[in-house]
């Protein structure tokens, strides 16, 4: 993971602080109703959240998935479960064993986002879902990005484009379903007032694509092949001459 704030807590920590703050609060109320519509009718037996495992649990508890489990490379706090630790890049779990995978900006953070792709699609089975929550740097957000520190959180990430994480998802045989901009606002504390609420609204209709954050929803597709007929058994030779090889057949006769 990229460093950020606090050096001794992994970046997702880090941001699981800041969404306590006011800003941060708004955002993850946002972020948490929009992955509840996402994942209400997704159904199966697991899904894996990698990082961020508190600002979400009354969300996931909206899926009919039975058993949620929330990952992190430290063991997930506030969470009453046997103490799961992973890197995001190499999980503790089978290939094909997940049926839904959430990266709420785990991508942000990993010092190698491809790879933590590429694993969550090696554990989700087909036809299983992937949701990424990532911060929009074509936005307020991105902007604000230049002006402040980069070990702060949650600037202190990658923020990837929409457009670069789809094409990177449909390389791993994904296929977009769901795209949604959230947080139409500037992250300035004095922002967040009911008068400044028209923002949202018109940012939804008129520019989506500079909402601060967005979230994504995909799914694993398998292309089934239809294997080729084994090839005929070679014939014999042909002797020199052109004449056949002759075949022996059971008996005394020659």
């Amino acid at each position: 993971m990229k460093p950020c704030d606090d050096q001794d807590c992994e970046p997702l920590e880090v941001l699981g602080r800041w969404y306590k703050t006011p800003v941060g609060r708004q955002v993850a109320s946002a972020e948490t109703a929009c992955v509840e519509r996402m994942i209400e009718n997704s159904f199966g037996h697991f899904l894996v959240q990698i990082g961020c495992g508190e600002q979400f649990a009354e969300a996931l508890e909206q899926s009919r998935i039975r058993t949620r489990i929330p990952l992190g490379e430290h063991a997930p706090s506030g969470w009453q479960g046997s103490p799961v630790a992973a890197l995001p890049s190499q999980l503790p779990l089978a290939a094909s064993s997940v049926d839904a995978v959430l990266l709420p900006h785990t991508l942000d953070f990993a010092l190698h986002p491809k790879y933590v792709l590429r694993e969550a699609e090696r554990v989700l089975i087909p036809e299983g879902r992937i949701l990424v929550i990532g911060f929009n740097p074509i936005s307020t957000w991105g902007l604000m990005r230049l002006t402040l520190p980069k070990h702060r959180a949650p600037w202190c990430g990658n923020q990837l484009t929409a457009s670069r994480l789809i094409d990177w998802l449909g390389l791993l045989g994904f296929q977009l379903e769901m795209r949604e901009w959230l947080v139409f606002r500037p992250p300035l504390r004095s922002a967040y007032t009911p008068r400044l609420d028209w923002l949202e609204q018109s940012g939804a209709r008129w520019w989506p694509i500079l909402g601060g954050a967005y979230v994504i929803r995909a799914v694993k597709r398998v292309t089934l092949s239809t294997p080729l007929r084994s090839r005929w058994r070679a014939r014999s030779p042909f002797l020199p001459g052109g004449a056949v090889k002759p075949s022996v057949r059971e008996g005394n006769h020659v």
